[in-house]
């Protein structure tokens, strides 16, 4: 039978001349938990790190300027949308981890937009 003759003397198949390829396509429903995934968690975090050093800006921002009540107002309104930019990137974090995880939403990337106008426009409101 190696050479391709059964027993009843018909003959088999040819081999598959690239058995590589099967063994591709059967990987493909799953995608490849390669290094992809990692980058996009870094790329979040990056992001929330950097919204952190913004909000942390306009804190000492205010106490170096004298409190008045916009820069309180505006101090008021970073650190909610920093915590809500941070719970964004924290739930998308963890839906990496997953071997297929979901597509962003566009309701998350709405929000996650608004977040970063909101702080670069904070951030603007306390240097005036």
């Amino acid at each position: 039978m190696a050479e391709g003759k059964r027993t009843d003397g018909t003959r088999t198949p040819d081999p598959d001349p690239d058995p590589d390829r099967n063994r591709n396509q059967d990987r493909s429903p799953n995608r490849d938990p390669g290094l992809q995934p990692e980058r996009t968690r870094l790329a979040w975090r990056r992001t929330t790190l950097a919204c952190a050093v913004a909000a942390s800006l306009a804190g000492r921002q205010t106490l170096h300027s004298g409190i008045d009540p916009v820069a309180l107002v505006v101090l008021a309104l970073v650190v909610p949308t920093w915590l809500a930019f941070l719970a964004l990137a924290h739930r998308r974090i963890r839906a990496m981890n997953v071997p297929r995880p979901p597509v962003l939403s566009p309701r998350t990337a709405v929000a996650a937009v608004a977040c970063t106008l909101a702080l670069a426009l904070l951030g603007a409101a306390m240097l005036r």
